[in-house]
């Protein structure tokens, strides 16, 4: 039996075995097979607090790990396949093993909808991005694609014209899904010129190991062109994680987590923290501090479970 288990590697799940285990409470936190989130698809980040000269996804992530373990977060390495979310205790099962846990923290993050061209996964992180504040700031002067006709695609290409010497968003359909205003606005901007009906069909040059252009190809006439391009962000959406807990959990129409007060949940000792709760922001920071939070309430949470005893003066002053 456990006190806290945490689901997730990413920001959020690290930030959240790091105050768990300073609260004395033994976390055990369960690293996918394909750890660390989707940092671990960014090559240099720069906007993290205290890395005054950036630090690699990959780096910033072992960091963050490395902390929590110093701390006393127990892992194991291994994907989810079944939650059962009708106790307490919660039962966690995996490949390879069951647990049971009086408080669980759920930080299974989102993944962005990608196009699922092989040389887009090659180029992820050398020209191809799924975050235009993450990385906008690489493409001073720079041609770029936006791919994407809806809101968060209008959004990234008018943020990413503060960078970029000009914007192509490729969309698939003669008019936009967006709002209105956020149309207009993007419909209006110089730097912003738009491809209808048009798809991309590759992302060159993975021989390079750098964004040269995208071949995209129109609907209507399948006429392909090539626009030569040194940036590509595809903003299509993202899926939260949350199939686990479909039926157990209050979601949302489009699949997060809905908060129901910091980082609580409709079911009591459960919370969620990072990108599978938040579909505003995204952020590493803003995961990290959504951790911080659920590590906190689940520590308040067991402190109110008389049978447990714990919670002592110390841990509260960490």
């Amino acid at each position: 039996m456990r006190e806290v288990m945490i689901i997730g590697s990413g920001p959020a799940g690290l930030t959240a075995g790091l105050y768990a285990a300073r609260a004395n409470l033994k976390p055990l936190l369960i690293e996918g097979l394909e750890s660390g989130g989707q940092l671990m698809l960014t090559t240099a980040v720069e906007n993290y607090p205290g890395f005054r000269d950036g630090i690699l996804g990959p780096e910033l992530m072992a960091t963050m790990r490395a902390q929590a373990e110093r701390f006393g977060t127990e892992f194991v390495t291994g994907d989810v396949t079944t939650v059962d979310l009708s106790g307490p205790p919660f039962t966690v099962t995996t490949s390879d093993d069951t647990y049971q846990t009086r408080s669980l923290i759920i930080s299974t993050g989102a993944s962005a909808r990608l196009l699922g061209l092989p040389s887009e996964r090659q180029l992820m992180g050398h020209g191809v991005s799924t975050c235009a504040t993450c990385d906008g700031y690489f493409f001073r002067e720079k041609p770029i694609v936006v791919v994407g006709g809806g809101d968060t695609a209008m959004e990234e290409a008018i943020f990413l014209t503060k960078f970029a010497s000009h914007v192509t968003v490729v969309h698939r359909r003669q008019e936009l899904r967006a709002s209105r205003i956020m149309q207009d606005k993007a419909l209006a901007h110089p730097k912003i010129s738009f491809e209808w009906d048009s798809v991309v069909d590759e992302v060159n040059d993975t021989a390079k190991g750098v964004v040269t252009g995208v071949v995209i190809r129109s609907i209507k006439t399948s006429e392909t062109k090539t626009i030569e391009v040194e940036g590509v962000f595809v903003a299509i959406g993202h899926t939260p994680n949350t199939k686990l807990f479909a039926g157990q959990l209050e979601l949302d129409v489009n699949g997060y987590v809905v908060p129901n007060g910091g980082a609580r949940t409709s079911v009591a000792g459960v919370f969620a923290a990072g990108d599978v709760q938040d579909h505003t922001y995204r952020q590493a920071i803003t995961a990290a501090g959504s951790g911080c939070m659920a590590a906190i309430d689940a520590e308040r949470y067991l402190e109110n479970l008389p049978e447990l005893g714990i919670g002592t003066a110390e841990s509260q002053a960490s």
